[in-house]
C-alpha cells in the first residue's frame, strides 16, 4: 500500500521515489480510506485512479493514521492485501498536532494543517471530501485559512453525502432538540463550491432532515439544499468484473472449497441492518436450495451475533463465514454464486444510501440479485434483480426458491440485463459527470 513519509513521495516498483515539484493540476480527496471495508473508500480510489488517467499530474488521498481508524472500531482489511496505487497517487496520514489531551482536536488538526499546506502552493487543485463531518469541516477551515493567510489558493471543493453523515447527526440531532451540531454540518456542506450526494434517496434524506430543522430552529437550508445538491452516484471499477474468465473464477472457488452455482452468497458487512439474520432464516427454509451452501463474507460489528444465529438455524453444517475475501477474490465469489443476497433493512443506525456491492455483483455476472429496496437501492439495481420484502425472511425463501428455479437462458437473460444496467456507474462515467460539471477541471 502507498503510504508516504515525505510530502512529495509515493511508492513505485516498490521503490520510494520523490515527485516533481512541477505539478500543474491536483486533485485532493479526503476521505476514511483502505485499508476500511467501506464502499466509499474503494469509491475514493476509484475516483483517484481515473484522476491520474485524466490529466491530473497529482492525486493525493488524505485519511486517518491506520491505528485511530482501529480504535473508532472501523472493519479493516489486512494491510497485505490492500493492492497498491498507481504512480502519482499518495496517501498521507497526518500525524496528530500537539500534545494536548483531546484526541480528536489533535487529529483533526493535522488533517487541516496538511490540507493548507497542499492549497497554499497555487497549484489548481479539486479537493473533494467524501463523508462530511469532519471531512468537509477540514477542507471548508483548510480554505478559509489559507485566504485569510494571504496565501495563493486556488481550490474548488467538492462535498459529497453518502447519507449516513445525515442521519447520524442531523436528524437524531433534530429529534433530540440539540439542533447546533446539525447547523454545523449543513452551512459546511454549503460552504462548499459543489454538493453531491450518491443517490436520489440521500438528497430526499437531506432535504427532509433540512425541513425538519427549519421548521424547529427557524433556519432556510431546506431550499438552498434541493436547488444545489447534484446525484453522483458511487465510482465503481468495472473492469475486474466484467473481464473474469472461467478459469479465473474456478481457481478462486477451488481455493475456498466451494463449486460455481454451489451457494448463495452474502457479502457485506456484517451489521444488523444488513439483514443476514434474516438471509439465514430463510435460506434454512428453501426447498429448492437444499444442496446449496449459504457463504457469508465480510466482517463488522454483529459478525459474533450472526453465526450464533447459523449455529441455530438448523443448517449450520451448509454456512460458512469467510472474513478475509480481498480485492482479487471478491469477483469471482459474486460470479460463482447461484444467487446473492443483500437483505437490508432500515434501521436508525443505518439505512442503505444506494449499494455498491449490488452493482458490482451486477456487473461480475452469475445467479440473480435479490435484495429489497430499502433507502436508495432502488436506483442501484433498477428492475433487474427479484425483490423482497426488507426484514421478511419468508419472502427470502420464495425468492431463493424462484432463483434456483430459473433456467439457464432466463438466467442469462436476467444477468446481461443487470450488467447494461450497472455499467453506467463505472468509474471513468462517473468521474467525467463529477468533474465535468467544475470551472477548475483537468
Amino acid at each position: 500500500m502507498s503510504m508516504t513519509l515525505h510530502p512529495n513521495a509515493t511508492q513505485e516498483n516498490g521503490e520510494l521515489s520523490i515527485l516533481s515539484p512541477s505539478v500543474n493540476s491536483r486533485m485532493v480527496i479526503v476521505v476514511r480510506a483502505d485499508p476500511v471495508i467501506c464502499g466509499h473508500s474503494v469509491e475514493a480510489r476509484n475516483l483517484a485512479e481515473v484522476a491520474r488517467l485524466r490529466g491530473f499530474d497529482e492525486v493525493r488521498i488524505l485519511s486517518w493514521p491506520i491505528d485511530r481508524l482501529a480504535e473508532a472500531g472501523l472493519p479493516l482489511k489486512p494491510l497485505d492485501t490492500v493492492p497498491d496505487y498507481s504512480p502519482g497517487i499518495i496517501v498521507e496520514r497526518p500525524e496528530p498536532v500537539g500534545d494536548y489531551k483531546v484526541p480528536d482536536g489533535r487529529y483533526l488538526a493535522g488533517l487541516t494543517g496538511r490540507l493548507i499546506e497542499l492549497f497554499s502552493d497555487g497549484t489548481p487543485t479539486v479537493c473533494m471530501s467524501l463523508y462530511l463531518s469532519p471531512h468537509d469541516r477540514a477542507v471548508v477551515d483548510a480554505r478559509r485559512l489559507t485566504e485569510a493567510a494571504g496565501l495563493p489558493c486556488r481550490v474548488t471543493t467538492i462535498a459529497e453525502a453518502v447519507g449516513s453523515d445525515i442521519t447520524n447527526v442531523v436528524r437524531s440531532c433534530v429529534a433530540e432538540g440539540r439542533f447546533g451540531a446539525a447547523v454545523d454540518i449543513l452551512a459546511t456542506y454549503l460552504a462548499n463550491d459543489h454538493c453531491v450526494a450518491v443517490s436520489e434517496y440521500t438528497k430526499e434524506l437531506i432535504v427532509s432532515s433540512a425541513t425538519e430543522l427549519d421548521a424547529r430552529a427557524g433556519t432556510r437550508f431546506a431550499p438552498q439544499l434541493a436547488e444545489r445538491v447534484e446525484i453522483s452516484y458511487p465510482a465503481i471499477d468495472s473492469t475486474p468484473y466484467v473481464q473474469q474468465s472461467r478459469e479465473e473464477i474456478t481457481a478462486v472457488l477451488e481455493r475456498r472449497g466451494l463449486t460455481a452455482d454451489g451457494y448463495v452468497l452474502f457479502l457485506s458487512r456484517l451489521a444488523l441492518a444488513k439483514g443476514v439474520d434474516d438471509l439465514i432464516e430463510g435460506f434454512a427454509n428453501c426447498k429448492a436450495g437444499v444442496d446449496k451452501q449459504l457463504v457469508i463474507a465480510g466482517n463488522g460489528p454483529d459478525k459474533d451475533y450472526f453465526k450464533s444465529v447459523a449455529e441455530g438455524s438448523g443448517v449450520a453444517d451448509r454456512i460458512v463465514f469467510f472474513d478475509d475475501v480481498d480485492d482479487v477474490e471478491k469477483p469471482a465469489l459474486m460470479a460463482g454464486c447461484a444467487a446473492y443476497v443483500l437483505p437490508s433493512k432500515p434501521r436508525p443506525e443505518f439505512t442503505e444510501t444506494f449499494g455498491i456491492a449490488l452493482v458490482e455483483k451486477m456487473l461480475a455476472g452469475g445467479g440473480p440479485v435479490i435484495t429489497a429496496l430499502t433507502g436508495g437501492i432502488g436506483e442501484a439495481v433498477g428492475d433487474t434483480a427479484m425483490i423482497i420484502e426488507a426484514g421478511d425472511a419468508e419472502s427470502i425463501t420464495r425468492e431463493l426458491d424462484k432463483a434456483m428455479e430459473l433456467t439457464p437462458m432466463q438466467r442469462e437473460a436476467m444477468a446481461i440485463a443487470a450488467r447494461d444496467y450497472g455499467l453506467q456507474f463505472d468509474r471513468q462515467l462517473v468521474f467525467e459527470r463529477l468533474l465535468g460539471r467544475l470551472p477548475l477541471a483537468a
